[in-house]
């Protein structure tokens, strides 16, 4: 397994941003749990007992209660300074998944696996963790998050140095999420992507935001050199005439991946076998077979 993320530090950033909460930052987290809410209320199902993993602020896990289809729900966090007021919160680093193989219903997951090194394995502890035909529910971040900031911090560093170090995290796409959940043995998975696009006076504006999220660079190989105000000087004239606007405000990019899978059960559809159709495909959309010559 390749270890990409500092754990720790990931855990420190989050509650430094916690602690220093500023007002808004949370915007992508408010949207995502607004999202994941809609998704659920639309599942013709009631889940006695649900749990939302590592969700920051805890939005999911309320947007989800006044949905009306949980009974309960109990939140996972690296560290009792995300409980609120009188809440008891279970406690567990982000890759741990603290609950009794088919203890739950449902399992929320908004934007924290996308910092995990062992995401596979996540699946896997996740899916244990359900009852058979409970529900998983995921944000992740994907492909094409904060594709611009990648772009010009990459060349802001070559045209001051000649080399470049990472400073975005990668992305999955779609297609490798939906790879990961198949493979973790979930049922009936649904995998889907929306784009938010966020518009910022200045890369520094962006950055503030980013610090404010706990989403700074958590990579093991990421350079220790301190980076230099000329550096953030050119980045952000690259930013302004790469992605700006006619105002000349600039654009950041926050793609989300929709994850949702069932822990399998009997009562489950099933795939047809292989030869098993009654009707040829052509006879069901009344496709006419004609010869080459007609």
């Amino acid at each position: 397994m390749d270890i990409l993320f500092d754990l720790p530090l990931v855990a420190a950033r989050r509650e430094r941003a916690l602690r220093q909460a500023t007002a808004g930052a949370d915007f992508l987290l408010d949207v995502t749990a607004r999202e994941l809410s809609e998704r659920l209320s639309v599942v013709e199902r009631h889940f006695d007992e649900a749990v939302e993993l590592h969700g920051g602020t805890g939005s999911a896990a309320r947007e989800a209660m006044a949905t009306g289809r949980i009974g309960s729900i109990k939140r996972v966090e690296t560290s009792n300074a995300f409980a609120r007021p009188g809440e008891d919160l279970a406690v567990a680093a982000l890759e741990e998944v603290p609950l009794a193989d088919q203890s739950v219903n449902l399992v929320l997951s908004p934007l924290s696996l996308h910092l995990t090194n062992d995401t596979p394995g996540m699946m896997v502890r996740i899916r244990r963790a359900l009852r058979p035909d409970g529900l998983f529910l995921a944000a992740i971040p994907g492909a094409g998050t904060l594709g611009e900031l990648r772009d010009v911090l990459l060349s802001a560093e070559a045209d001051i140095s000649g080399g470049a170090s990472p400073r975005v995290i990668p992305f999955a796409d779609v297609r490798d999420i939906g790879a990961l959940l198949q493979r973790a043995g979930f049922a009936l998975p649904v995998i889907d992507a929306e784009s938010y696009t966020v518009r910022y006076d200045t890369l520094f504006d962006l950055m503030h935001d980013l610090r404010a999220m706990g989403m700074t660079n958590p990579l093991v190989g990421r350079s220790r050199k301190p980076l230099t105000r000329r550096f953030f000087v050119r980045a952000a004239e690259l930013y302004a005439e790469r992605y700006s606007d006619p105002d000349g405000r600039i654009r950041a990019t926050f793609s989300v991946v929709y994850v949702s899978g069932w822990a399998p059960h009997e009562s489950q559809q099933k795939p047809l076998k292989p030869g098993s159709a009654k009707v040829r495909l052509a006879d069901a959309l009344r496709v006419d077979r004609r010869s080459d010559d007609a």
